[in-house]
């Protein structure tokens, strides 16, 4: 084959332009991986309270209250469905359901420009809320949880790093870090996580007994094999079965006026995450998933709009006396609250008075953690459907706690020898620390 002089050119060009482009993204991989390369904030939060309100939380209705709608209209008029009040922050209002909440507001921001493009489902959104990434089909994510536990481990080497109060699934878990990062999980504050008591008939003694005997079989197993995890996990919950880790769930030790302000059972889980911070755990997340109250939890489409009013007041009395109780115990700089839900919900009805699922626009909150709080964060259009000013992602979202730990928001996990920073270029909001 004949090369002309104008091949050569163009070939050189080509090899020019893409010896550019590497050298650019080793540039950009190099700016991403070294945590001097970006300005990165640096919290000094230890722990966090995750509380997730699963079905979508309707942000119109909650932190960024707008006019007022009517669902029993015909034709049915958008807008929130409750009045607004003001809050401790001049100028921010959140909705009236939430008055103790309302007078904590300087303690706390609305981040009311989260946004989202996926198919406004609760699978993916959850997930997406959870690990900051799209589902993939050849890597399964890490929640946050497991990503804080396995960087920063349990402030107290006697308790788990990662505790969650409600019902487990794949959006919560350890994904490619494995069942080392994995949580304790417990449904009932009454009993505590399932397994962890030893029957009274069976003494230290024949623990250590039945230890020994499962020892020769886990020793064969291979350091770098999936089961190896496994065993890592059984070692850890035969470390913590006991009374000394169970103690920490006797909520009966509590004086009955502070069990009594946290409310009813979702109350109780919040106090509980409080107990186990002090205790040492670095990641607890609560579930709010009490269905019955309103019939529809907060995914209220049609009839479940009509009592979401009861969810709100049970969400506000327990997050005013969980922030209440921590700044009380000298613990609320150091725990940053979080509350999480999948998507939003659109000002407009639906034809029988409940809204659909938006993820164009919602908010999500941060509490404590000794961050610059300053009521609310963003600013959303008249129905709160479209984000103006100060637009947060995700991974924005995911950095922004990262950073509130101390934790660069670029800090690499491996999946076998594939490096994966622990945020999707998420970079935290800057205007939160001080």
């Amino acid at each position: 084959m004949t090369l002309t002089w104008n091949t050569f050119m163009k070939r050189r060009d080509f090899l020019q332009q893409t010896g550019g482009f590497a050298a650019a993204a080793l540039a950009s991989r190099s700016a991403l991986a070294s945590p001097a390369a970006i300005n990165v904030p640096q919290g000094k939060a230890e722990h966090v309270v995750f509380i997730w309100l699963g079905g979508g939380m309707s942000q119109i209705d909650t932190f960024d209250p707008k006019n007022r709608g009517n669902s029993k209209a015909s034709p049915k008029l958008a807008g929130s469905e409750y009045d607004m009040i003001d809050t401790a922050v001049p100028g921010v209002k959140f909705c009236e359901h939430l008055h103790r909440t309302a007078r904590l507001a300087d303690r706390m921001t609305a981040i009311r420009t989260v946004n989202h493009h996926l198919v406004d489902e609760h699978a993916f959104g959850t997930n997406f809320v959870h690990t900051g990434r799209l589902i993939s089909g050849s890597v399964t994510y890490p929640s946050i949880g497991s990503v804080i536990g396995h960087v920063r481990g349990a402030v107290n080497p006697d308790v788990p790093a990662y505790m969650l109060i409600g019902y487990p699934n794949v959006s919560r878990g350890p994904g490619f870090l494995g069942a080392k990062a994995g949580y304790v999980y417990l449904v009932d504050t009454e009993s505590g996580p399932a397994g962890f008591s030893r029957p009274d008939d069976v003494t230290a003694l024949r623990i250590q007994r039945r230890q020994q005997l499962l020892q020769p079989l886990t020793d064969r197993v291979p350091e770098d094999s999936v089961i190896a995890q496994y065993r890592a996990a059984q070692s850890e919950a035969l470390r913590l079965a006991g009374p000394d880790f169970m103690r920490h769930f006797r909520l009966q030790d509590e004086p009955d006026d502070l069990r009594n302000a946290y409310g009813g059972e979702f109350g109780q889980r919040c106090l509980l995450a409080r107990r186990l911070v002090q205790a040492g755990v670095r990641f607890v997340e609560v579930s709010h998933n009490l269905n019955f109250i309103n019939g529809t939890g907060w995914d209220t489409h049609n009839e479940g709009q009509q009592n979401q009013h009861l969810l709100i007041k049970e969400l506000d009395i327990a997050l005013s006396a969980l922030m209440t109780d921590l700044e009380k115990k000298g613990i609320l700089d150091k725990t940053l609250v979080v509350i999480g839900t999948e998507f939003g919900r659109p000002a407009e009805y639906d034809a029988r008075g409940g809204r659909g699922h938006q993820g164009s626009c919602f908010s999500l909150c941060l509490a404590g953690g000794g961050l610059n709080h300053r009521g609310a964060y963003g600013v959303t259009d008249e129905r709160s459907k479209s984000v103006v000013e100060n637009p947060v992602s995700v991974p924005d979202f995911h950095a922004t706690i990262h950073a509130a730990l101390g934790i660069n928001p670029a800090h690499e996990l491996f999946d076998g020898s594939r490096p994966i920073p622990i945020t999707d270029q998420g970079k935290p909001i800057t205007a939160l620390f001080g």
